[in-house]
């Protein structure tokens, strides 16, 4: 398996060194140079024998099978659920997927568990060390920290905005006593620091002096490993499903387009979003247009430039990177990306559909969720529930649908205990 970036002039390369480059040379993403076909599932199969089955269509010859497999195993064992990605019915034909059981209660967890434990695999076959840097706009913080912890070939410095995380989020990265951590509030917002990483990454001499190496979802191996959960559920379900994922990065929810182009039984991608409704723009709108990035109860959210869609996009703009980049570089200029009709149609419509939720549409579904079910949802989670229930109740939506429960209500317990009375322990 091969790797090429989205703006196509760095080399390609195979996946360990994907894995260890972060960004591409040319301020690229890596994406697999063709997408592989998704094996049917053994009966029976555990989260981690299904995430090592599909991991390894991407990691090819680069690692063993029996390395792959022994990563996944150590990995899933941190998570305090069995089936790690638990499904929960909430309502007729709609389930959550908890993706939250991990060490950092965050689905991040989900992936860099992995992640970082092939980090310290490959660096020690090759007897190198790196430094991650990684900009947070709350949870891949601590769970990238919490992956890294303990790698003896890795140190890692995290970004994040000052006062725009929540509590829990901020002390699960400033609290960690590992040498090989450090943690900077920055005076700005997300973005804010999402740009200091890409200028750091762009700086070739400072890059190659220091060995950077990233893995918030820049990073290949991220978005990798998410892709499982969505194929998880379809096996459980038997689809066809739909999927709901709150979205800011749009990692999450290429992850998902990743799952369905490999064969997956996915009807619609559900992109919810808070009051930074970019990509609800986009999608219902064709409006791609950055706003001031508005703080919400769901701060992982706040976010206006996603990186993660210049992915999609090299895919509509089939896979040519001169494009790509030249778009990229527009949008960076003014502030406003749209894409044509044909590409609308044959990669959006019918595919994706997008909802936003406000603060106070999000503690309504976080109290009727509780009064109806009696679970408690985070505040991320809460938008994707809310945008489900729209996109049904304007008759877009229908057959079975499941959303991504993306956080537990004890990250957020202000505003969960705000909409319900109860604060989560």
């Amino acid at each position: 398996m091969r790797y090429v970036s989205t703006r196509g002039t760095a080399p390609e390369l195979g996946f360990t060194d994907a894995l260890l480059a972060g960004l591409a040379t040319d301020g690229g993403l890596y994406v697999p140079a063709e997408w592989p076909t998704l094996p049917p599932c053994a009966p029976g199969a555990t989260y981690a024998q299904r995430a090592a089955q599909v991991i390894q269509l991407f990691v090819g010859d680069d690692l063993p099978v029996a390395t792959v497999q022994r990563l996944c195993d150590e990995a899933y064992a941190t998570f305090a659920h069995p089936a790690v990605v638990p499904l929960v019915q909430i309502g007729d034909g709609h389930f959550v997927q908890e993706l939250f059981h991990g060490p950092t209660l965050a689905f991040k967890d989900v992936a860099l568990q992995l992640v970082g434990r092939l980090f310290d695999e490959v660096l020690r076959a090759r007897g190198t060390r790196v430094t991650i840097v990684g900009a947070t706009s709350g949870d891949t913080g601590s769970a990238a920290i919490d992956g890294v912890k303990d790698c003896a070939n890795v140190d890692i410095v995290i970004l994040y905005p000052l006062n725009r995380t929540s509590d829990v989020q901020r002390k699960q990265m400033t609290t960690v006593d590992s040498p090989n951590v450090r943690v900077v509030a920055i005076e700005g917002t997300f973005d804010d620091c999402q740009d200091m990483v890409k200028a750091m990454f762009g700086d070739v001499e400072f890059r190659e002096r220091m060995h950077l190496s990233a893995v918030n979802s820049i990073n290949w191996a991220r978005v990798m490993a998410q892709i499982v959960y969505y194929v998880v559920a379809t096996d459980l379900l038997a689809g066809p499903v739909n999927v709901c994922v709150p979205s800011g990065n749009f990692g999450n929810v290429f992850s998902g387009w990743i799952a369905r182009r490999m064969g997956a039984p996915i009807d619609q991608l559900i992109v919810a979003a808070n009051a930074n409704d970019i990509l609800e723009r986009f999608f219902n709108h064709n409006d791609m247009s950055t706003a001031p990035v508005v703080p919400s109860l769901s701060p992982s959210m706040d976010i206006q430039v996603s990186s993660n869609f210049e992915r999609l996009l090299f895919e509509m703009n089939g896979r040519d990177g001169g494009l790509t980049a030249e778009q990229l570089q527009r949008f960076r200029a003014s502030g406003s990306l749209s894409v044509e009709a044909d590409q609308r149609a044959e990669f959006i419509e019918g595919r994706f559909q997008a909802a936003r939720l406000d603060d106070a549409e999000t503690l309504a579904v976080i109290a009727q969720t509780y009064a109806d079910s009696g679970m408690l949802l985070d505040p991320h989670s809460a938008v994707g529930v809310g945008a489900v229930a729209k996109l049904r109740a304007a008759g877009t939506l229908h057959g079975t649908t499941v959303t991504l429960a993306t956080a537990h209500p004890a990250k957020f317990p202000d505003a969960v205990e705000q909409a319900t009375g109860v604060r989560p322990p």
